[in-house]
């Protein structure tokens, strides 16, 4: 458990051990979360990156990939022909 004292601003500095564990870097932005009385921060970027998943899901098989090697000789395809 970590303590943070909140400034007449409404300014909070995150714990170091906090900061390690949720992965924020300097100018990261942070994701505030209430349920049930309690409040959740998260690594907005980490958001990001689950909601970008989720919506990818099943894209690849939908343009035929069936491996990672597919999609690294895709990739590989479209660099040659820039």
């Amino acid at each position: 458990m970590e303590l943070a004292k909140v400034t007449s601003k409404g300014q909070i500095t995150i714990p170091l051990m906090i900061r390690n564990l949720l992965q924020l870097k300097t100018g990261d932005k942070v994701f505030f979360e209430e349920s049930k009385g309690k409040v959740y921060i998260t690594n907005a970027s980490q958001i990001t990156l689950s909601n970008v998943q989720t919506q990818m899901q099943g894209e690849a098989e939908k343009a035929g990939f069936q491996t990672e090697d597919d999609v690294v000789a895709y990739i590989k395809e479209l660099r040659k022909s820039k």
